[in-house]
């Protein structure tokens, strides 16, 4: 009981998290996924498993079917006074008490009971066992979808399915395993202690790295990732009561465009050395052909060019964005990636002779590209302001509009959507063109990588937060905002009736950007908005039936062609949870810059730029 004078009382109310719950499941035993391929006069280039040349045919399987007969149930909160008590107040000048139904309470005087405020508290209480409970069960229904999607090869799991939606009749290249898709599903078992198979995809795809993988009647660079595999079941040549597993990579060629993929190689470093700092298994990260597969990684992306920019240059659609969405040039995405996968493999290269060559462009290269980001696609209010009064046409070393940017080119939109405190880096940078849209991925990473500075990180932040009823609003995230529309859409689109105006690509809403959102809260200590946002994915994925992506520019509508039971969605919300639970474990995928770095940066702030003509210094072999 609650004691009470007649003048005054006191309402607590306890509001605590929802406890996180772990489960010891294992991989479900018939989760093997395989195909037969009946014929095709293709010629592709497959990896043989040597071990399966004496078993017996098997009949091909894929999980979905359990699927197709499971109910996916809705969960609500069924608390029938849990509203009741959000808003107690304290009583009027007549002593009578009010809710916010407006539903009078008599004082003690009057009826010698007091308030029920114990029932309240309770509510209160009940109402935050109801939360949990929905939210265990949601991670529970997630965990389960998530195994179920594992692709098996000889017996042992090497991946996870791009969607397992029992809904759709057309699969497209969603029964693939692909390397972007599959990070956060990694980074989930990983974060759970469950490192086979991050470790078998690691060893898998490094094995399909391209050699001499044709595209039409031209070859990709030495060193391209795949975009993706396929598990297939085909006949021994020879013998019909013998099958043997293959893994079939596709590095563009059968993609919707035919873009070869930049970002594979870069998230593969990525994933390798969050899995060496997970596990602990350092054998793995010093085996030869795993050096061998970063140091080709590397020197592709390394390799001397036309290009003047320490920034990579690539084609419309390497990355998460794989349709024309006029990306093309040097897209903030590629550069942050690039800048991460640099730092890792930093840590993971060992300081030997053979590697000094490698080490030493490495290092110059994270200077410029740093340099280059922080200064050339930052944009804040004093920035913009700057940009508004630029001159142009100017020819010297010292000019300060060196892209030769026009004020006109700043957007209406951007003028008025700025806020006074926050910025972010805007989506692309060529001479005479600046992209000022806010590309999601790429902000989040490089404040993950600590590719801008801790001011800079705040201020993207600051940014999401100003502007959560835009980036946010009812399903987190904006992959990019604003949405192009009407001609230009058409121009820069091609009329793609997928991005339409906030659809897809286009300013749609992806719940997968959740864990990315969640590492780059974590490490600037401001977990709480990622906790926001997560809360917000939780009311309805899971009465969605997670689904790939969201349309409209609140991210009210399911996509139209959204996958359901999309398997980077379901992983991104399990890393954010398990991320929350437990920020230490985000140390494994976030890298902090060195005093290297810094007094790099700082020389290179302070030099003279006429200082850099003439023959090319040993030391500094970095443009800016």
């Amino acid at each position: 009981m609650v004691a009470m004078g007649s003048s005054e009382a006191v309402l607590q109310v306890f509001c605590g998290a929802a406890p996180f719950i772990k489960s010891d499941l294992t991989y479900p035993l018939g989760s093997d996924i395989k195909y037969k391929k009946k014929g095709g006069s293709k010629a592709i280039r497959l990896f043989k498993c040597s071990s399966s040349y004496h078993q017996f045919p098997t009949i091909p399987t894929i999980q979905s079917e359990r699927l197709k007969s499971r109910k996916f149930e809705s969960y609500s909160c069924k608390c029938l006074n849990a509203e009741s008590a959000s808003g107690f107040t304290t009583k009027n000048e007549n002593g009578t008490w009010f809710v916010d139904n407006a539903k009078e309470f008599n004082t003690i005087q009057e009826t010698g009971h007091p308030p029920n405020l114990l029932g309240l508290e309770d509510d209160h209480k009940l109402k935050k066992e109801n939360e949990s409970s929905l939210s265990d069960a949601i991670e529970k229904e997630a965990w389960d979808l998530l195994r179920e999607s594992i692709v098996q090869y000889c017996g042992s799991p090497v991946g996870t399915i791009a969607a397992n939606d029992p809904t759709s009749s057309s699969v497209l290249n969603y029964d693939q395993v692909f390397i972007r898709d599959f990070i956060p599903s990694g980074i989930a078992f990983l974060l759970k202690g469950e490192y086979d198979i991050v470790r078998n995809f690691i060893l898998h795809t490094l094995q399909l790295q391209s050699w001499e993988k044709t595209m039409d009647c031209h070859s990709p660079g030495q060193g391209l990732m795949p975009a993706s595999f396929k598990v297939r079941t085909i006949p021994l040549e020879g013998d019909d009561t013998a099958t043997e597993e293959v893994l079939d990579p596709d590095f563009g060629e059968a993609a919707i465009g035919r873009v070869a993929p930049v970002d594979s190689g870069l998230w593969w470093i990525i994933l390798l050395r969050a899995y060496g700092k997970s596990s602990g298994d350092m054998s793995l990260l010093e085996r030869i052909d795993v050096q061998t597969g970063i140091k080709m990684i590397l020197k592709l992306c390394l390799a001397d060019g036309f290009d003047m920019f320490p920034t990579l240059l690539v084609a419309d659609g390497p990355c998460m964005i794989d349709r024309r969405m006029g990306i093309h040039g040097h897209p903030l995405e590629i550069q942050a990636l690039f800048y991460s996968a640099l730092m890792c493999a930093r840590e993971m290269l060992p300081p030997e002779d053979g590697s000094a060559d490698l080490i030493r462009a490495l290092n110059n290269r994270l200077v410029a590209l740093s340099f280059h980001l922080r200064e050339y696609y930052w944009v804040d209010l004093k920035k913009l302001n700057e940009i508004y009064r630029y001159k142009t046409e100017e020819y010297s070393y010292d000019a300060v509009n060196k892209f030769n940017i026009y004020p006109d080119q700043i957007p209406p939109w951007l003028v008025e959507w700025m806020p006074n405190k926050g910025g972010y880096l805007i989506g692309n940078l060529q001479p005479a063109h600046m992209d000022f849209r806010f590309f999601s991925l790429g902000n989040f990473w490089s404040v993950v990588s600590s590719l801008v500075t801790v001011d800079q990180s705040n201020a993207i932040l600051d940014l999401i937060e100003a502007k959560w009823a835009d980036l946010v609003a009812d399903m987190p995230f904006k992959i990019c905002y604003p949405a192009l529309e009407g001609q230009e859409w058409q121009i820069i689109t091609g009329s793609d009736p997928k991005n339409t105006p906030w659809s897809y690509h286009n300013g749609g809403s992806w719940p997968t950007l959740l864990w990315q959102l969640t590492v780059a809260c974590i490490k600037m200590d401001r977990p709480e908005i990622a906790a926001r946002a997560v809360k917000i994915a939780e009311e309805r994925l899971g009465q969605d039936k997670w689904p790939e992506y969201y349309d409209t520019k609140k991210g009210r509508f399911i996509g139209k062609q959204s996958r359901l039971f999309q398997t980077w969605t379901i992983a991104g919300y399990l890393v954010s949870k398990l991320l929350l639970a437990d920020p230490t474990k985000a140390k494994i995928l976030m890298t902090d810059e060195d005093s290297e770095l810094v007094n790099a940066f700082s020389c290179m702030i302070t030099s003279n730029p006429r200082k850099k003509r003439g023959p090319k210094s040993s030391q500094k072999t970095y443009i800016v």
